[in-house]
């Protein structure tokens, strides 16, 4: 007897190769219906506003107006200058919380300690208040005057902020510092290099990978924590939102107007962190993370294609 191949076909034919696999992708049917519920509502809350007695004219007609870009700039200012005084303060404070110096790093910890458990609301206002205890502030031959002359109200803000921040930037900074290898240390110490010149060329510029994403947090923070300081009587955004909602009787529609300003600020500064991180990222992955724009497209090109990946 002949024994027959049943995998080969007639003669003179080749064997057939092995049928393709269909895949059919799993339908999730809850991602439909969670899509759903968020439409229905959002657009509750859209026909909520869209009922209420607001005059939305009034927030596009002030939007530029110049005490409001006045009060963006000061807003922007009092953000810079008191991340700034924060950062310094912070370095400074997490590299005596390292220190072997039992003093230093006490004093490091009892700073940390009362900034970070009272308020900043509270901080502000008792820098602003002073002047009921103190009534000169006297530096000796630097210094002399009346405590209401020197404590001004910007002065009172970027104390409170900054000296506030820094108790944060330095719990930040601290991981930072913490998350680089020990033996980075020890070996540059081998080479002779001094420990302030091991911080800056070998330990800070690694542990920056550790310390921009939560500083980039601060920074929004901060911008958002700005809206505290009208209490000191100072003429920031919100302050200013504040007064012209007063004057032109559409007080909400000024809120309004601030909280737009707030996140487009918030946006251009969250765009800033993005391209930050993706520097400061180079050592650490292979492939740096996409841009917005490559993202886009990206997504486009796909669109594109047909499907299964043929040209």
């Amino acid at each position: 007897m002949t024994d027959i191949d049943k995998t080969t076909g007639p003669a003179g034919t080749p064997p057939a190769g092995p049928e393709a696999i269909r895949a059919i992708p799993v339908r999730h049917y809850g991602r439909y219906v969670s899509a759903v519920i968020a439409l229905v509502l959002l657009g509750g809350i859209v026909y909520a506003f869209s009922q209420g007695r607001i005059n939305w004219d009034a927030i596009p007609e002030y939007f530029l107006d110049d005490r409001v870009l006045d009060g963006v700039g000061k807003t922007l200012l009092i953000t810079v200058l008191s991340m700034a005084i924060g950062i310094f303060g912070g370095i400074l404070l997490a590299v005596m919380r390292l220190s072997k110096n039992p003093v230093t790093s006490t004093i490091a910890w009892f700073y940390i300690w009362f900034f970070r458990g009272t308020p900043v609301l509270v901080q502000l206002v008792v820098w602003f208040n002073l002047g009921l205890v103190f009534e000169y502030i006297n530096l000796g031959p630097v210094y002399k005057d009346e405590w209401s002359q020197f404590m001004t109200p910007l002065l009172t803000v970027l104390l409170g902020l900054g000296l506030n921040e820094a108790a944060y930037m330095a719990e930040i900074c601290r991981a930072g510092l913490l998350s680089v290898d020990e033996g980075q240390t020890e070996a540059s110490h081998a080479l002779g290099m001094s420990h302030a010149k091991t911080l800056r060329r070998i330990v800070i510029p690694q542990a920056m990978r550790v310390i921009v994403p939560p500083t980039g947090n601060e920074v929004i923070n901060m911008l958002k924590t700005t809206s505290l300081v009208s209490v000191v009587q100072y003429s920031e955004l919100f302050r200013v939102a504040q007064d012209i909602g007063q004057s032109s009787g559409a007080p909400a529609e000024m809120l309004f107007l601030a909280a737009a300003w707030y996140l487009l600020l918030t946006s251009v500064f969250s765009v800033g962190q993005y391209y930050l991180e993706r520097y400061y990222a180079k050592g650490s992955t292979r492939q740096l993370p996409p841009t917005p724009w490559q993202k886009v497209r990206a997504n486009m090109l796909s669109l594109g294609r047909p499907k299964g990946g043929m040209a």
